[in-house]
Protein backbone atom coordinates (compact mmCIF):
# COMPACT_ATOMS: atom_id res chain seq x y z
CA UNK A 1 0.00 0.00 0.00
CA UNK A 2 3.13 2.24 0.74
CA UNK A 3 4.39 1.66 -2.33
CA UNK A 4 1.32 2.25 -4.38
CA UNK A 5 1.11 5.82 -2.73
CA UNK A 6 4.62 6.76 -3.41
CA UNK A 7 3.91 5.39 -7.01
CA UNK A 8 1.54 7.88 -7.32
CA UNK A 9 3.01 10.62 -5.57
CA UNK A 10 5.96 10.31 -7.60
CA UNK A 11 3.85 10.45 -11.00
CA UNK A 12 2.18 13.32 -9.95
CA UNK A 13 5.21 15.08 -9.15
CA UNK A 14 6.75 14.10 -13.00
CA UNK A 15 3.64 15.09 -13.94
CA UNK A 16 3.97 18.52 -12.44
CA UNK A 17 7.30 19.14 -13.67
CA UNK A 18 6.74 18.08 -17.32
CA UNK A 19 4.29 20.66 -17.54
CA UNK A 20 5.92 23.14 -15.58
CA UNK A 21 8.96 22.49 -17.98
CA UNK A 22 7.35 22.58 -20.82
CA UNK A 23 5.52 25.95 -20.15
CA UNK A 24 8.49 27.87 -18.74
CA UNK A 25 11.77 26.17 -19.60
CA UNK A 26 13.69 27.07 -22.79
CA UNK A 27 14.33 24.49 -25.32
CA UNK A 28 16.73 21.73 -25.21
CA UNK A 29 18.15 24.15 -28.46
CA UNK A 30 17.68 27.11 -26.80
CA UNK A 31 19.60 26.51 -23.81
CA UNK A 32 22.26 25.19 -26.26
CA UNK A 33 22.77 28.09 -27.75
CA UNK A 34 22.92 30.10 -24.36
CA UNK A 35 25.57 27.96 -22.56
CA UNK A 36 27.15 28.58 -26.53
CA UNK A 37 27.99 24.88 -27.18
CA UNK A 38 29.03 23.91 -30.39
CA UNK A 39 30.20 20.46 -31.98
CA UNK A 40 30.60 17.13 -29.61
CA UNK A 41 29.83 19.12 -26.22
CA UNK A 42 26.62 20.48 -28.28
CA UNK A 43 25.48 16.95 -29.32
CA UNK A 44 26.05 15.59 -26.20
CA UNK A 45 23.89 18.33 -24.38
CA UNK A 46 21.35 17.50 -27.21
CA UNK A 47 21.04 13.81 -26.36
CA UNK A 48 20.95 13.96 -23.03
CA UNK A 49 18.20 16.32 -23.11
CA UNK A 50 15.71 14.76 -25.60
CA UNK A 51 16.71 11.80 -23.32
CA UNK A 52 15.64 13.18 -20.18
CA UNK A 53 12.32 15.22 -22.30
CA UNK A 54 11.68 11.53 -23.53
CA UNK A 55 10.99 10.21 -19.98
CA UNK A 56 9.40 12.97 -18.71
CA UNK A 57 6.49 13.15 -21.62
CA UNK A 58 6.64 9.19 -21.25
CA UNK A 59 5.49 9.91 -17.81
CA UNK A 60 3.02 12.54 -18.69
CA UNK A 61 1.54 10.49 -21.32
CA UNK A 62 0.96 7.41 -18.95
CA UNK A 63 -0.45 10.13 -16.14
CA UNK A 64 -3.39 11.17 -18.99
CA UNK A 65 -3.59 7.23 -19.54
CA UNK A 66 -3.02 7.90 -22.95
CA UNK A 67 -2.50 4.51 -25.23
CA UNK A 68 -1.40 3.25 -28.86
CA UNK A 69 -1.44 5.89 -31.20
CA UNK A 70 -2.55 8.91 -28.90
CA UNK A 71 0.38 8.00 -26.83
CA UNK A 72 2.71 7.86 -29.64
CA UNK A 73 1.61 11.57 -30.84
CA UNK A 74 1.02 12.86 -27.56
CA UNK A 75 4.91 11.62 -26.59
CA UNK A 76 6.19 12.66 -29.92
CA UNK A 77 4.84 16.36 -30.08
CA UNK A 78 5.75 16.84 -26.36
CA UNK A 79 9.59 15.92 -26.76
CA UNK A 80 9.47 18.00 -30.00
CA UNK A 81 8.42 21.19 -28.16
CA UNK A 82 10.79 20.52 -26.19
CA UNK A 83 13.75 20.02 -28.01
CA UNK A 84 12.89 23.14 -30.17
Amino acid sequence: MKSALKTLIATAALGLLATAAQAQGPTCNAAAAEKKLAGAAKTSFLKKCEKDASAVCTNAAAEKKLNGAAKTSFTKKCVKDSVG
